[in-house]
Order: C-alpha cells, then structure tokens, then sequence
C-alpha cells in the first residue's frame, strides 16, 4: 500500500500513520512534550535537517497535533506545543517506549524495575540536569498540583501503585511476582514518617503514580500522608522525562524512582532504580542535606 493510499483506508491505525508519517515524528512529539519547543533546539538534539523538520512541524500543525505560540514578533518566533490532541498521544510513546525497552532491548521478561548498568537506567540519570515539563497535575481531590513546589527543592517519588486495602481497582492479578513492584505503601509510609525531616532540610515531599486521583485519595486517607499524591494517569510526565514504565493489568505503570527537584525545577539527583523502597527515603534525605546550598 502506498503512504497516499492510507489516509483514505477505514482503519484507525491506518489514519493515525497518515498523520504520523514517519519516524522523525514520533521523536519531534517526544521532544515537545519533554520540553524543547523551538526550532533551532528541536534541530540541535533531533539532528534532522532544517528542511525536513519544517516540513514535519508544518504537517503536525495543519493536522491539529502541534499549535504555534509566537515568542519573537521581529523576526517571527514560534514556540511548537502540544495541543489536547498531540497530548492524547502520549500514551501511544510511552507504550512504544515500554514495547521497546522490553521486548527489543530487553529479554521480554515483565518486570517493574531495570538493572542498574542498563540502558533505562541510564536514560533515568540522564535527567540530572533537565529542567522539569511545565505540566500541572491532579492530585487525589482533582485539583492540579505543580509536580515541584514553587521556590523549593522538591523529593518527586513516582510508585507503581498503592492502594487502600478493600478499594475498588486495586492491584491486578499476580502483582506480588512482578519484581519491584511492591513495597509502595511502606515507601509513602516513610516518607510521611520522615517529612518533618525533609521539611527541616528544606525540601517538600510528593509522590506520582499513574492511578486514578479517587484511588489516590482513598490511599491519602488511608495512610494520612501529610504531602501530596499526584496522578499522572493521562502520562503528561512520564512522557515528558521518558521514565521508565511497565504495563499491569492493562495500564501503564511507572517504575519505583525518585528525583530531587531543585527551586528552579533542574533536576539535581535520580534514584534508579530503587530496590529498597523504605532504604531509599533515608539515601534521599542524605542527597538533600549534600544537595542544597548552605
């Protein structure tokens, strides 16, 4: 089949492709949500040739995915952003990115953590440095939360799932045997043991899972966490900083992982991956006592 042919197929795949043309496009999307929204940055960190990334921007564009925001009116300057529809495919990158990472540079196995000298572990270092997404997200009564706190150094633990006992939608079958999976509630349970020490050094506490803000709030109660939970189900962050991912009962899952955050949202240490989920809050304190400036 031709590319020309597939925009007129009665498929939904085959429509996506004919906006989707290629490749370079799929990273142009990865890069937008992680921030980098001008052209001569998308150049630098895509390598594609002025040409070829006007003509991708301009399709994204026309297609609905990607919105133009000036920022310079001489010359003309444009900031590329995602729109509700460019965001909608977020999920898509983060399922390749798990597809990927598992089944073409893994061994297929399921797990919810990595090795420490692998490829995902290193992509998850590699954040020290970046500069966190401007995205908002909500937390368990719905409201939206800055994943970092304004004007302070910021622990951002992401969880796979945790879950008040009895609640609706909790841990799908066979959770238990995933490795890293579980230890999520002793994990939060730390930290809310710990907060006022993290408070004195400093620093705010907050937590990102990709669940339901309701299922957080029923955890939030039932533990008494006194710091934010955030629910990243729609993967706005997880897409933006290409964290590391797994799939359980049907839904994309972060892998257990921790950032200290500075004030002006640069990413200043990772924790990746974590094998000891309540070991790791005292690792983290000791980094923001190491991290922030006297």
């Amino acid at each position: 089949m031709r590319r020309a042919d597939l925009a007129d197929a009665d498929c939904g795949i085959a429509q996506a492709l004919g906006v989707l043309e290629d490749w370079w496009t799929f990273l142009i999307v990865r890069d937008v949500a992680g921030g980098t929204t001008r052209f001569d940055a998308l150049q630098r960190e895509l390598g594609v040739s002025r040409r070829a990334l006007t003509e991708r921007l301009g399709a994204l564009v026309e297609h609905g995915v990607l919105e133009r925001r000036p920022y310079s009116q001489h010359p003309p300057r444009y900031d590329y952003l995602l729109t509700r529809k460019g965001e909608a495919l977020l999920p898509v990158l983060l399922a390749l990115q798990d597809w990927g990472t598992r089944h073409v540079m893994g061994d297929g196995e399921l797990t919810a953590t990595a090795e420490a000298d692998s490829a995902e572990a290193r992509r998850a270092h590699d954040l020290v440095g970046r500069r966190l997404p401007e995205v908002s997200l909500p937390g368990p009564d719905g409201l939206p939360v800055a994943p970092a706190a304004a004007g302070e150094w910021t622990v951002l633990y992401f969880f796979p799932g945790a879950y008040a006992p009895g609640a609706a939608g909790g841990h799908p079958p066979g959770w238990g045997e995933i490795p890293g999976a579980r230890g999520c509630t002793v994990e939060s349970t730390t930290y809310a043991d710990r907060y006022a020490d993290f408070r004195a050094a400093g620093a705010q506490v907050r937590g990102v899972s990709t669940q339901r803000p309701d299922q957080l709030a029923d955890f939030v109660a039932y533990t008494g966490l006194p710091f934010p939970l955030l629910s990243d189900q729609d993967g706005r962050l997880a897409a933006g900083l290409l964290l590391p991912t797994f799939r359980a009962g049907g839904v994309a899952r972060l892998k257990r992982l921790t950032l200290l955050v500075d004030a002006a949202t640069v990413v200043r240490a990772v924790q990746f991956p974590v094998t000891d989920p309540a070991g790791s809050v005292d690792e983290m304190l000791d980094l923001v006592h190491r991290s922030r400036p006297a």
